[in-house]
């Protein structure tokens, strides 16, 4: 028997999970795959590993679909300054929030927690469906729907699949959507500690020759410090005993870095920029870390993938309301228009620290530096590039795009 769907989802993280959220008033029938069912939250529990810094035009998508009042049940870390800097932490620059008249510059958040929040949101709509665990088994176009086959034999007839099951998505592949991608020469060491002196709310990025050195505050008396080096030094890390791996931290870290009491937990992974070719393909369309990935040194990840998620959801929720067929190459367009660019955009950003600050030539390190100087300037310029990075301009969010009806 194979079943109607009006859009199905592979992928039920963050970006799936949004999705389906912010289309469920649309009344359509809405199937969403996930692979793995995330783990209950538990209060007294450490936090995740794998965190991300949602910026206040995400918290903004978050509170329309009705996630937002889930994660505060849970938690989160609000930071409201942000200092950068090179060499000298007193020459750096210092981005605050109260400059912008906003409250915060973001939370810092489990994924996990992003994403029960979303599954707790759309679970809240009987049009609805969350499928989980099972797995994408193939999909074929066939005519005016894609044929969608799971691993446990269940069929859809979709009118539009959405790839949504991240960076190694099996929906791309199926769909026969190419990428472009290269390998940064750098890994990424994540540690969580618990801390003395309790939750802070301040973020700092020291940039080095070998990569950024990051400390991102956690709810209670956590922080996660975040480490880019050379792949060998990473697998030494990887390798060092919880007193050691301190002991490296406070020796190679800025003197500002809070006094760690205890390794909760750590992990490394390889870092790659990815992006596809075209956005879509047929009744494929791609969203999030299926369609990019990006240097994490901004945070910037995840919020793309919400933008992805707004524009996309906006262009359906007009195509459903008007009786056009979702997947029509004209609204699939305006899409790819709406984001590649951005998404492209923010890639070549994130290239440029990430190799600019690692050439130790005295002539760029000298520009770099005076960079930061004239960016630590109150006024309009040092405001735009807050808003930008926090995805309040029109520029970096393509277009301002709402959700209809929120």
């Amino acid at each position: 028997m194979v079943e109607q769907a009006d859009l199905f989802i592979v992928g039920g993280g963050m970006v799936g999970a949004a999705l389906a959220a912010a289309l469920a008033d649309t009344g359509r029938r809405i199937v969403v795959l996930e692979q793995q069912a995330p783990a209950a939250f538990d209060p007294a529990s450490a936090p995740d590993l794998r965190v991300s810094a949602i910026s206040p035009a995400s918290r903004q998508l978050l509170s329309a679909i009705g996630a937002w009042p889930y994660i505060e049940a849970m938690r989160s870390a609000p930071y409201r300054r942000m200092l950068v800097w090179e060499n000298d932490e007193q020459e750096g620059t210092l981005f605050d929030a109260a400059e912008l008249g906003e409250a915060e510059l973001g939370h810092i958040i489990e994924n996990r927690i992003v994403q029960l929040a979303c599954q707790q949101a759309l679970a809240q709509h009987g049009n609805v469906e969350l499928i989980c665990p099972d797995l994408l088994q193939s999909l074929s176009e066939q005519g005016d729907h894609c044929l969608v086959t799971l691993g446990s034999g269940r069929q859809f007839a979709a009118r539009l699949v959405v790839a949504a099951d991240g960076a190694q998505s099996a929906a791309r592949r199926l769909a026969g959507i190419g990428i472009n991608s290269h390998d940064y020469p750098m890994h990424a060491f994540v540690a969580t500690f618990a801390i003395e002196g309790g939750e802070r709310d301040i973020t700092w990025q020291q940039f080095t020759a070998d990569g950024p050195q990051s400390l991102l505050p956690l709810p209670g008396d956590y922080a996660s410090l975040v480490w880019y080096h050379q792949p060998a030094r990473v697998r030494e890390l990887e390798t060092l005993s919880e007193a050691a791996l301190i002991a490296a931290f406070q020796r190679e870290f800025p003197t500002r870095l809070p006094v760690l009491r205890q390794l909760v937990s750590r992990g490394s992974f390889a870092l790659t920029r990815r992006h596809a070719q075209q956005y879509y393909r047929g009744r494929v369309v791609l969203a999030g870390d299926a369609a990019h990935t990006i240097h994490p040194l901004a945070g910037q990840g995840v919020n793309l993938g919400f933008q992805d998620v707004q524009a996309l959801s906006a262009l359906l929720h007009e195509a459903f309301r008007l009786g056009q067929d979702p997947a029509a190459p004209v609204l699939l367009q305006r899409y790819q228009r709406q984001r590649m660019l951005p998404n492209h955009a923010m890639q070549r950003l994130m290239d440029a620290f990430c190799y600019g600050f690692g050439n130790s030539a005295p002539t760029l390190r000298l520009l770099r530096n005076l960079a930061l100087k004239l960016a630590n300037r109150p006024g309009r310029l040092k405001q735009e590039v807050v808003r930008y990075a926090l995805g309040l301009s029109p520029l970096a969010r393509g277009l301002r795009i709402g959700l209809p009806g929120k």
